[in-house]
């Protein structure tokens, strides 16, 4: 189960990202999260992903 809060959220993900996935899409799938929902809820916050450091800034 993925945090609720946002900025626990982002922690988890970015922490996800950084140890077991090798980009957002991996992550998405490998969680079975709707990527675009994620995105938006860390865009809500004023997080964006960055692809080339694969995780959210």
């Amino acid at each position: 189960m993925i945090p609720k809060d946002p900025m626990m959220l982002l922690s988890y993900v970015n922490t996800q990202l950084r140890d077991f996935y090798p980009s957002l899409d991996a992550l998405a799938e490998g969680l079975e999260l709707d990527k675009d929902e994620l995105v938006e809820k860390l865009k809500g916050v004023g997080y964006e992903y960055d692809a080339q450091l694969n995780k959210f800034l």
